[in-house]
């Protein structure tokens, strides 16, 4: 095997902090040969679908590639922008930028972008990251509650790639902030700025991707972390249990999965005589499909049509000040202590340059 970097090492080159953000991705465009592109990529990601591979290779191809495709290409084309195109990648690039903004002056980081699925890839970032030298990696997958289907995923594949490398760097993975006091207060901000504009409703709903319940039974601990920000937001906003709820949106396939489910409680909440509501979607780091065209179309419309008046959807949290500062303050966290040499300024220009002539006096090539 020829390992990636064989040939890229230079003696001499200062060392730099790299920090990767990875989300969910998106296709290329709304055109039906990206989406199936995409999904084919999104849906053979075991830790997304576990069921047997061959069984699942004959369903995924057999049957969902040649139905599903078109119709989550119709749901990305109510969402895009004829400018910025996707927009969980346009604010996805925003975020980056101003974290990276920030965090050159501060680390002197690079902060790097990429998604899970689709493009800008893992790959391409890390390739990236060897151009510009990057001996020590912190990767901070844009999923506050961990899941084995959205984090575990990232570090697969971010460790897959790192293995096709001779020289990878020190690497930190930061695994979840569903409890981080500046996210909770973030959040917080957000639904009081949206009650300023729209007044408070009878109950706020807080949705959450769903995964299957069998994930949870054997551990994931997705579940929880999902309640526990939902608590502590509440207690942040001084919510009493009737004036919240937690739901979980977007299932696929037929077995049971986390519940309550979204679309079915804002089917009921009229008939219980809950007809003015407002929903978050604290899971999401980033607005996009899920969220405009799931929440805020979808199942505003289910909402409407079974007696509900009125029905606002709360934004994500985005690139927005709060939100930037509560990421920086996480990865500065996960900065600390990161061991240095105590014996070589391994920034430093002049004994960079010595390092290097010693190094090639010593018949180094580069």
């Amino acid at each position: 095997m020829k390992y990636l970097g064989d040939s890229d090492y230079q003696h001499g080159s200062p060392s730099k902090l790299g920090v990767l953000l990875v989300n969910l991705g998106t296709p290329d465009s709304t055109e039906v040969k990206d989406v199936r592109r995409y999904l084919k990529q999104f849906l053979s990601d075991p830790r997304i679908v576990e069921v047997p591979r061959a069984l699942w290779w004959l369903i995924l191809n057999g049957v969902i590639l040649r139905v599903r495709p078109a119709k989550t290409a119709e749901a990305y084309e109510s969402v895009w922008d004829e400018k910025e195109g996707s927009p969980l990648l346009s604010i996805s690039k925003k975020q980056a930028d101003a974290l990276g903004e920030q965090l050159s002056a501060e680390l002197d980081a690079h902060v790097l972008l990429a998604m899970r699925y689709g493009n800008p890839s893992v790959a391409d970032a890390l390739t990236e990251m060897r151009k510009k030298n990057i001996r020590r990696l912190v990767v901070l997958p844009m999923y506050p509650q961990y899941s084995g289907s959205t984090v575990a995923s990232v570090f697969d594949e971010v460790t897959a790639r790192l293995s096709e490398l001779r020289w990878i760097p020190e690497c930190r993975f930061i695994n979840q902030y569903f409890d981080e006091q500046a996210y909770i207060d973030a959040l917080a901000e957000s639904v009081e700025t949206h009650w300023q504009q729209h007044g408070r409703p009878q109950k706020l709903i807080m949705s959450y991707h769903g995964i299957p319940q069998r994930y949870r039974t054997k551990g994931d601990p997705y579940f929880c972390q999902c309640q526990a920000t939902s608590r502590l937001l509440a207690d942040r906003l001084q919510l009493n249990e009737e004036q919240f709820m937690v739901v979980f949106q977007s299932r696929f396939g037929k077995e049971p999965w986390l519940q309550p489910y979204c679309d079915e409680t804002l089917k009921e909440l009229p008939a219980q005589g809950i007809k003015n509501i407002q929903v978050i979607c604290p899971g999401f780091a980033a607005d996009c499909l899920e969220t405009i065209e799931e929440i805020d179309e979808e199942n505003r419309e289910y909402f409407i049509e079974a007696g509900g008046e009125q029905f606002s959807y709360i934004t994500a949290l985005n690139a927005q000040p709060s939100h930037i500062q509560m990421m920086i303050a996480l990865i500065k966290r996960h900065c600390k202590g990161w061991p240095e040499s105590d014996k070589l300024d391994i920034n430093n220009k002049a004994a960079l340059e010595a390092s290097r002539d010693r190094a090639l006096a010593l018949g180094a090539t580069a």
